[in-house]
């Protein structure tokens, strides 16, 4: 009885499997912490070490490009179809710093398994779902028979998203061309739990800024001057508090323009999810929901834009009392944005409403940063539902949807390159990223491999058809 294609990639995924996490433990080994200076040269080493490992694979093409900061890693392996889509994956190599000092059980950069999980800085966050692509496309072959992959495969694998992507975009434009793809797939997300395969169709963007209050030019005191002439501190206060209504919304004039809002089936399938909310509180530390009315919590933090205060201050904060008019205050303040909303835009109206709500002979100064775009799959892209067949045949399960309400460096893709992006990930919230005993489920990253191994084919069979 022969083999069906699926049985094929499984066999093969579970003769390659040992050799594939001995690769892995490899990479994870090297220290690629792009935070610390000091790692400077290890960070050069991972890159060198998976551009190496690409060719090995098969890709005729694996360069290192170098950046001002840390260098990324490029790779492309054409189809014999000239035809054929061409998709380009997006991860990063550099990680978040970690000693064993910090809490972990195992040194972080020593891989170990426990329970059927490889413990160590990277495994999930992000070499190990970067990896999973290796073996996935050498499965791929060998299941369709193919020498080449059934789409025009390429990655960008870049090294200092962890220090905040400060030079991807830059590095997007200058190799715009050949970093050029009909899909972007995302590799740096996650599920919503192991029981729960997940595909996430979003991201939202950011805007940053501070917004500096000047009054008199010192300090002065408030027993002479005091009541007569404006407080930078009070009126910072009051700008803060106008920041929202009583509903919660936003009150910046023309903040919501262009907003994409949920769609009823949108909020139908956030609301399959098995979303428990005093769990949820209990991981925030908090002890109470709040929010724009009329939402879900999840929709709240995942399709609706939000503008928190992230610090305010201004005048004596040391210890007992000191009476004066302060000279400045501060404040500084965040905006999550969704589709449909331009951060420069943004930034215009957040400019006019803030000068708007100081008094006479208060001064103020706002300097934005981090302005990253919102990105967003429609449910019905063709690109998207290749994602989720090629899950679903992985996991034999459902495939359901989530968004994140974080941002990344994937909207750059998206708005230089004019392609769409869609995420494929399997790291689940127990995975710990960023913390102490970061890991990855080795039955997940190998579900993932699978994913991986379907998904070229049903890309290139069905994109063509697309409407």
């Amino acid at each position: 009885m022969s083999q069906t294609p699926d049985s094929v990639v499984r066999t093969y995924i579970q003769q390659h499997r040992a050799a594939f996490l001995d690769d892995l433990a490899e990479w994870l080994r090297i220290p690629s912490v792009s935070a610390q200076p000091d790692h400077a040269p290890d960070v050069r080493r991972s890159a060198d070490w998976l551009a190496a490992k690409l060719k090995e694979t098969g890709f005729p093409t694996a360069e290192v490009w170098q950046t001002p900061g840390a260098p990324a890693v490029f790779a492309e392996w054409p189809c014999e179809d000239p035809q054929a889509p061409t998709v380009l994956v997006y991860g990063h190599h550099d990680v978040q710093p970690a000693a064993r000092e910090d809490g972990w059980d195992s040194e972080p950069f020593e891989p170990v398994v426990r329970d059927n999980r490889l413990y160590a800085r990277g495994a999930a966050d992000d070499k190990g779902q970067v990896f999973f692509h290796t073996l996935g496309v050498r499965a791929h072959l060998a299941a369709t028979g193919r020498s080449t992959p059934a789409v025009h495969l390429k990655l960008i694998v870049e090294g200092e998203e962890e220090s905040g992507s400060p030079h991807f975009r830059a590095l997007v434009e200058q190799h715009a061309q050949r970093l050029a793809a009909d899909a972007v797939i995302v590799s740096d997300t996650g599920m919503w739990s192991e029981d729960t395969p997940t595909v996430c169709t979003g991201m939202r963007g950011l805007a940053e800024c501070e917004i500096r209050l000047h009054g008199p030019d010192q300090d002065i005191h408030s027993g002479s001057f005091g009541g007569a002439v404006p407080n930078p501190a009070t009126a910072a206060a009051r700008l803060v508090a106008a920041l929202h209504d009583e509903h919660a919304r936003v009150a910046i004039p023309g903040f919501y323009d262009g907003v994409v809002e949920l769609t009823d089936r949108e909020r139908e399938l956030l609301a399959e999810l098995p979303f428990d909310e005093q769990q949820w509180l209990r991981t925030a530390k908090s002890y109470a929901t709040e929010g724009e009315a009329g939402y879900t919590t999840l929709e709240r933090i995942w399709a609706r834009p939000t503008a928190e205060v992230n610090g305010i201050g201004g005048g004596y904060q040391g210890p007992g009392s000191k009476t004066i008019v302060p000279s400045s205050a501060l404040v500084k303040l965040s905006f999550r944005l969704v589709a449909g909303q331009d951060p420069g835009q943004v930034e215009k109206a957040v400019r006019a409403w803030a000068e708007q709500q100081v008094p006479p002979g208060i001064r103020v100064d706002i300097t934005f940063s981090g302005a990253t775009r919102p990105c967003l799959t429609p449910l019905d892209h063709p690109a998207l539902r290749s994602v989720t067949r090629a899950m679903g045949r992985a996991f034999g399960k459902p495939v359901r949807f989530t968004r994140e309400g974080g941002s990344g460096p994937a909207a750059d893709l998206q708005d230089v390159l004019g392609a769409p992006v869609l995420f494929l990930g399997i790291s689940v919230p127990s995975d710990g990223w960023h913390a102490p005993n970061e890991k990855v489920e080795l039955d997940l990253l190998l579900k993932g491999v699978e994913t991986a191994a379907y998904l070229w084919g049903d890309l290139a069979e069905n994109w063509r058809h697309a409407p």
